[in-house]
């Protein structure tokens, strides 16, 4: 049978991976949420890097790394390079230093566009899970398990559900876009 709380729970969870997605980006401050969307390619596979070190934020403006095995710490140093948080690693034995410099305005600007391209990749999926919900509800309506009025009902549960996660997730964009500009 047709439960609207599946799909209201995969939003939750859609708006969910957002927010930590959001909280990884730099916003001038040091965040060791900010590498949560480097991946290493190390043992034959990709991990966060806080499965292969302790990350620590000993001041505003840096991040630590330390490194559990050395083997790791050229690995880690070129997916942070390659990632699109513009730091530069300083290594210092099994230490990685990150320093966080200060956002510039194109950067700002930059990070907006990033911020905004986010909220829509979510919002689209938000949309698709709509979708899906109303794709069963048709399906049972078809096979005449639910009637026109449970259709249009349950219709109406799903799309109100999605216009306030898209509300929110509007919301979360700007409340991010203000904390980027603000210097």
């Amino acid at each position: 049978m047709f439960q609207e709380i599946n799909y209201k729970n995969k939003m939750l969870k859609t708006y969910e991976v957002f927010n930590q997605e959001l909280g990884s980006l730099r916003t001038g401050r040091a965040n060791a949420n900010m590498l949560d969307i480097v991946k290493v390619e190390v043992y034959g596979q990709k991990l966060p890097i806080n499965q292969l070190g302790s990350i620590t934020t000993p001041e505003p403006r840096t991040i630590n790394i330390q490194v559990w095995d050395a083997a790791n710490i050229a690995h880690i140093d070129s997916a942070i390079k390659k990632s699109e948080l513009g730091l530069n690693p300083q290594i210092d034995g099994q230490l990685i230093r990150l320093p966080i410099p200060d956002l510039s305005e194109e950067r700002r600007m930059e990070m907006k566009k990033i911020i905004k391209s986010m909220g829509e990749k979510c919002k689209i999926s938000i949309r698709n899970i709509r979708r899906e919900a109303n794709d069963e509800l048709k399906k049972l309506l078809k096979s005449k398990e639910i009637s026109e009025d449970d259709l249009k009902k349950k219709e109406k549960i799903i799309q109100e559900y999605t216009d306030e996660q898209i509300n929110v997730i509007d919301d979360r964009v700007s409340t991010k876009e203000k904390e980027i500009m603000t210097i």
